[in-house]
């Protein structure tokens, strides 16, 4: 048997609401801290030329704050041209995301490193295939890792996070926290909405609240996230495991 995954695996409301900065962000304080740690985002849809790469941004953004060297196929073993629903986008270049292939991918990098942080694509349930036989929430629980929900803050997200959170639990999987990312400045009601989401989360603590910044860098979201409480996420194997 493969020794257990260490690290976290991070969700969101819905696509383009910052998971990946968040992300880039939490590996970033846990590089600081003397950890061996990378950036994994198993699965991604969009590629652009990049330093002369062809490569996905997100994919990009996470190896570069990875304190592991890991290359883009070591971090994302499926990255598609198409920047649309990754089965679609498998489909039209007459490919397949296989389970066992990113599983092996994953372990791989794990073993390099003390801990990593896995970015799942767009929402908690994205298809990998046309039949919905398997999606981003059975790698989730495939991982058997705490989930860490990122909070798009827009319009309709109460809703959006009560239902993803409800999906998460149902899986068996602990919801460890969630943050609050800026998605709309102009949304009403922030704080009432804010209100609301820690009563509906319950047991799950806000972990950060990031405002909209003009450049969403890892150093630049770092001073809107409880840092002493995610650091202790990754204190002990014991802490990731503990149950809800």
């Amino acid at each position: 048997m493969n020794p257990p995954v260490q690290g976290i695996f991070i969700t969101g409301t819905d696509t383009e609401i910052g998971k990946t900065t968040i992300a880039a962000a939490i590996v970033g304080l846990l590089g600081r801290t003397g950890l061996r740690v990378a950036g994994l985002k198993p699965v991604a849809a969009g590629t652009s030329q990049i330093d002369g790469e062809s490569i996905n941004e997100d994919v990009h953004a996470l190896r570069a704050v990875s304190s592991v060297a890991l290359s883009a196929d070591e971090i994302a073993p499926y990255q598609f041209d198409a920047a649309c629903a990754p089965h679609v986008a498998a489909a039209l270049e007459d490919r397949n995301i296989d389970r066992g292939r990113i599983l092996a991918a994953i372990q791989a990098a794990a073993a390099r490193c003390d801990r990593v942080v896995v970015e799942g694509v767009g929402g908690f349930r994205v298809p990998f295939d046309a039949v919905g036989g398997w999606d981003s929430a059975d790698l989730a629980r495939d991982l058997d890792l705490p989930v860490l929900m990122v909070v798009g803050l827009r319009l309709g997200v109460i809703n959006h996070a009560l239902l993803t959170a409800e999906a998460i639990r149902a899986r068996g999987l602990r919801l460890c926290g969630w943050v609050a990312n800026t998605v709309n400045p102009a949304m009403a009601q922030v704080s009432a909405t804010l209100d609301a989401l820690a009563v509906g989360l319950g047991s799950a603590p806000c972990l950060g609240l990031v405002p909209r910044l003009p450049a969403a860098t890892p150093e630049a979201i770092a001073p809107y996230l409880n840092v002493p409480a995610l650091h202790r996420l990754f204190d002990s194997d014991s802490a990731l495991k503990e149950n809800p």
